[in-house]
């Protein structure tokens, strides 16, 4: 327990470092050519940017402890790619920093309350969550051509569903992890990483 507490605290911290700027630019801030330069954008953009982890994190967490299987969390990964692709096509939300910053608020604080969420609010937050995150992703391909869109949105589709479905396994193994204090204390830092957005 004691070597599960370091790995957590260690997770934590590295949610929190500054690396907000650098979570819309993983080519350096250059709009992608190639399929492999979106492909390169669309693996690296979810883990470098704190709001997007701490948001995958804690829905691989729900899912696994709530025994959901992927179908559900997918609703999130569909919609990010609908989210990103409306963007590229024109079809863009305002404030969509603020609503990714209010998605991570609420996962963080509906872990961090320990109660059960209905599946239905859930499945909300997902499909708005989906759609915010893709257009937050898509800052960087505004005058791309399809090609590396292409690349762009495999690569988002392969990191995300991995990421969330190893968390959800991991959560699967522990017994006995629902009732802990793992799942409040990754809401507590899913929480910090969203007050840091907001900020």
């Amino acid at each position: 327990m004691r070597q599960l507490r370091h790995r957590l605290a260690l997770v934590t911290g590295l949610l929190a470092l500054p690396g907000a700027a650098l979570a819309h630019h993983p080519m350096g801030g250059e709009v992608p050519s190639t399929l492999w330069h979106g492909l390169a954008s669309g693996l690296a953009h979810p883990v470098i940017g704190p709001d997007h982890l701490a948001f995958l994190l804690a829905i691989g967490l729900v899912a696994g402890l709530a025994g959901w299987g992927l179908a559900r969390p997918m609703l999130f990964v569909l919609a990010s790619l609908a989210g990103v692709a409306a963007a590229w096509l024109g079809l863009l939300l305002p404030a969509v920093e603020w609503i990714v910053a209010a998605t991570v608020l609420a996962a963080g604080a509906a872990l961090l309350a320990g109660r059960a969420v209905p599946v239905a609010a859930w499945m909300a937050l997902l499909a708005v969550a989906g759609i915010a995150h893709g257009q937050a992703y898509a800052a960087e391909l505004l005058g791309a051509e399809a090609t590396p869109i292409l690349g762009y949105l495999i690569g988002l589709a392969v990191v995300q569903g991995a990421l969330v479905a190893l968390v959800a396994w991991l959560a699967r193994q522990v017994p006995g992890l629902a009732a802990g204090p793992v799942p409040r204390l990754v809401g507590a830092a899913v929480l910090a990483v969203g007050v840091f957005a907001l900020v």
